[in-house]
């Protein structure tokens, strides 16, 4: 503290923080084994501006404005044009921010590990997962099976994989064709069907309808789906994956539709990240995820609630 200042902290907030000491321990080994892994198969740190001119136009995705910028919801974009340029293997783990995201699960700032790899599709990475979520396992003395909230995770691979269009049949109250026509398929997803997903393993929820591609690759056998996964864990969303979409007019189209829909909504309308899309057409066949690292610890940490992760929630600053 310097000279003359006041703590203002009460005992009871210094008591709260002191209870996080555990929870963040463990976050610091889960940090270091996600590196360790990354590096130790020949992956590149990089990092990229939390500033930047254009996020992502995506519809259900909010930027936090700072001035003429936004702070990033994602580093996707940057890593995506360094994949461009020819690095073949990266990764990052940074804050990112969105807005109007709060919740058990959710926060304003939040933490991501993305990494890339040209020359591989969306079932590489879902191996790739399996291998990373095991070597933090491994790291943390907790090996192969885990419980969250009661539910026993064995983590050994393979785990479990389910269509998006089979996950429908199972588990909802209607078709996914029918939940696309009466425009509830985010709806039905998230109330019927993530809660029955990811135990007794984790499950990878793969070949998204083409209207939910966002950016990723159609598949060339079956135009109607896309080279899309999410990983799920004990009902817990961990990872959002793609086979990359590399057609930058296809790209330019899709985010046009994502603006219009901003329009229409009311919402914030971004710039077209023009530099991007430019350097899209450079891109050779890559797939890459975007992983929680908050949620992968509360999975360790068998918490339910992001804020017990994470040194400081918004309302304890």
């Amino acid at each position: 503290m310097l000279p003359g200042s006041k703590n203002n902290s009460s005992p009871g907030e210094l008591e709260r923080l002191a209870g996080k000491k555990p929870a963040l321990q463990l976050r610091a080994k889960v940090l270091q084994a996600l590196r360790l892994f990354f590096i130790s198969h020949g992956y590149l740190e990089v990092e990229t501006p939390f500033l930047i001119p254009a996020p992502a136009p995506e519809a259900h995705i909010d930027a936090v404005r700072a001035g003429d910028a936004f702070l990033h919801t994602s580093p996707e974009l940057c890593m995506k044009r360094l994949l461009c340029a020819g690095y073949p293997k990266i990764f990052q783990i940074c804050a990112c921010f969105r807005n109007n995201e709060r919740g058990n699960l959710h926060l304003p700032q939040f933490t991501l590990l993305e990494w890339y790899r040209l020359g591989a599709n969306y079932f590489e990475l879902m191996k790739e997962c399996e291998d990373m979520v095991n070597f933090v396992s491994n790291h943390l003395g907790m090996g192969s099976k885990i419980k969250y909230q009661s539910l026993e995770l064995d983590l050994k691979a393979p785990w479990q994989r389910i269509s998006v269009q089979e996950a429908f049949a199972r588990h909802a109250s209607l078709s996914m064709k029918e939940a696309l026509k009466r425009e509830s398929f985010d709806k039905v997803m998230v109330e019927e069907i993530e809660p029955k997903l990811g135990s007794p393993k984790p499950t990878f929820l793969y070949d998204y309808p083409a209207s939910h591609a966002a950016l990723a690759r159609l598949n060339k056998k079956e135009p109607g789906f896309a080279e899309r996964f999410e990983l799920y864990a004990a009902g817990l969303e961990l990872a959002n994956a793609f086979s990359e979409l590399t057609d930058a007019e296809e790209q330019k189209k899709r985010f046009e539709k994502e603006r219009e829909k901003r329009r229409r909504e009311g919402k914030d309308v971004y710039p077209m990240p023009e530099r991007f899309l430019k350097a899209l057409s450079h891109m050779p066949e890559a797939a890459g995820i975007a992983f929680g690292v908050d949620r992968l610890v509360m999975l360790f940490a068998d918490t339910p609630c992001i804020d017990k992760v994470v040194a400081f929630s918004p309302e304890e600053l």
